[in-house]
């Protein structure tokens, strides 16, 4: 291997494999900061109403250094995500095409009044050239974290650096906005697919989640697919410059809607420590509530209104693609049955949603994963899930009720079901921008508008060892082979609901059901 020009002695670097490499260099050269919280940066923080005109920089932070001028580097693909408290806390995330000194966010209660400023962090990201595939390329990705906010609040911000003022005339159309949780539930929606990428229809999806205002987006894994392989891999092909063309893409949306993501085996990106998420950790801020924020980022929960979600890393249970088979020694599993015990006993939470990539449940290419299902479908029974969404399969299906592994009551479109009884509903939402897949031969579609005859469905499901296991199912209730999303309306009150759609690329509604408890 040719020894990168870098900075690493050839004494050392000839010995080293190129994980160890990287975390030389990071160790080295990485500007890190520690997040600066509102409360931390002035008395009373957010919570006050953004009062005070002053600028508050952590002491003993060491800036980042940039030879371009700062008032010529322009900020793009913005992105928010809840703290671990939603009515509270929001992360606010962006990138810069160069290194900036003293980033920071500007926020307020009207967007003419961004008054409070607020200190970020810079997280490089240095990916080692290939010899004759790539370059070296450096990012630069910028976080702020906000706490102490006003639940059901309307905030405005806007993000900036020493020579880009966002509050300045000439960059006023760069003022965002976002909305926390309120402090009692009510009906709101929230919107979910996984397997999105950087296309047209991946875009046109943007669109239709724009337009269902939702409080929150589920991004079920998969999300940029700069690592085109998804084995894990270092032998996968990787750019890492596709994560740019992602955020752009979705800043439309991402930047007013916590886009709460988790990890497909896309996202394993080997060319990052530790176990291919340094790239993860590097773009996102999420929720650090999991059993380890540092290594296993797409982990994580969170209440809104009534319901209460789980995010899970299913890379880590996986029998078809092994890489990260085990490498959480068992305490994400742990972590998940303390979570979910914690969340039914939580006053006020009706419903419990839980999403990750791989499919517990489907008839499509990638079929189901027996993983999840040995080691996690336990833990959704004993605890009763209301609603579990995948993505990796690039289709629309979804499950009638299961129970103990079969159907525990049929959900025809437009049927009702009570998880407490019946079993639970297991969507595969994988159709977000994708190349589409399909479903095994001779099976049709069965959709809203072009219900086909139900009936049994010869698939597979992926046993320890990377083989399958045939099996015929009768759990399939509704397919379709297209760009789709779901729509989810919670309700709380008296007779408290979610009424679940599934929406094609144009918005057009493909399914439905309802999850309602002891009705």
């Amino acid at each position: 291997m040719e020894t990168p020009d870098v900075g690493i002695p050839e004494h050392l670097a000839v010995r080293m494999s190129m994980a160890e490499q990287y975390e030389y260099l990071r160790t080295k050269l990485s500007r890190r900061r520690t997040l600066v919280t509102a409360g931390a940066v002035a008395a009373g923080g957010l919570l006050a109403g953004c009062g005070g005109t002053g600028t508050s920089d952590q002491k003993g932070t060491a800036p980042a250094t940039s030879k371009v001028p700062g008032a010529v580097v322009t900020p793009f693909g913005r992105h928010l995500a809840f703290g671990a408290d939603p009515k509270t806390a929001m992360r606010i995330s962006w990138q810069v095409p160069f290194a900036v000194k003293k980033p920071y966010v500007r926020v307020g209660l009207k967007p003419d009044d961004l008054s409070r400023r607020i200190t970020a962090e810079v997280r490089d990201l240095h990916t080692p050239g290939l010899t004759g595939v790539r370059s070296a390329v450096e990012q630069y990705y910028v976080h702020a974290a906000l706490d102490d906010l006003r639940p059901g609040t309307t905030y405005y911000y806007g993000v900036g650096h020493q020579g880009f003022d966002p509050a300045a005339p000439q960059h006023r159309s760069t003022i965002g906005e976002f909305r926390t949780a309120p402090a009692n539930p009510g009906k709101f929606v929230f919107t979910a697919f996984g397997d999105q990428g950087v296309s047209n229809a991946a875009a046109a999806n943007d669109h239709v989640v724009l337009r269902e205002n939702p409080a929150f987006h589920l991004h079920a894994g998969d999300i940029c697919y700069a690592d085109t392989n998804g084995l894990g891999k270092k032998t996968d092909g990787y750019d890492p410059t596709y994560w740019n063309l992602f955020l752009k893409q979705n800043e439309p949306v991402s930047r007013s809607v916590p886009w709460m993501v988790t990890t497909g085996n896309h996202d394993m990106e080997a060319w990052y420590s530790p176990d291919g998420y340094g790239g993860q950790l590097a773009r996102w801020s999420l929720p650090e509530n999991g059993f380890d924020p540092k290594h296993a980022p797409g982990v994580y929960s969170f209440v809104y209104g009534n319901v209460g979600v789980v995010a899970l890393d299913a890379n880590d249970v996986s029998y078809e693609i092994t890489a990260n088979l085990g490498y959480t020694g068992g305490k994400q599993t742990k972590w998940l049955d303390g979570r979910l015990r914690e969340l039914r006993a939580t006053k006020g939470v009706d419903f419990v949603v839980v999403f990750f990539h791989h499919c517990a449940y489907s008839t499509s290419s990638h079929a189901s994963e027996g993983g999840v299902r040995a080691e996690w479908l336990p833990l959704f029974a004993k605890h009763q899930v209301d609603l579990v969404i995948n993505g990796h399969n690039h289709v629309y299906e979804r499950t009638d009720a299961i129970k103990n592994g079969k159907v525990g009551r049929s959900v025809p479109i437009g049927a009702s079901t009570d998880p407490t009884k019946d079993g639970i509903v297991y969507v595969t939402a994988g159709g977000g921008g994708r190349d589409l897949y399909g479903f095994p031969a001779g099976v049709k579609e069965s959709y809203e508008g072009h219900v086909t005859r139900h009936g049994t469905v010869d698939t597979v499901r992926w046993e320890k060892g990377q083989h399958t296991q045939a099996e015929t199912v009768e759990w399939s209730r509704v397919r379709y082979r297209g760009f789709s999303l779901l729509s989810v309306e919670a309700e709380s009150g008296s007779t408290p609901r979610l009424k679940v759609s599934a929406l094609d690329g144009n918005g057009k509604r493909i399914d439905h059901f309802e999850v309602r408890r002891g009705h």
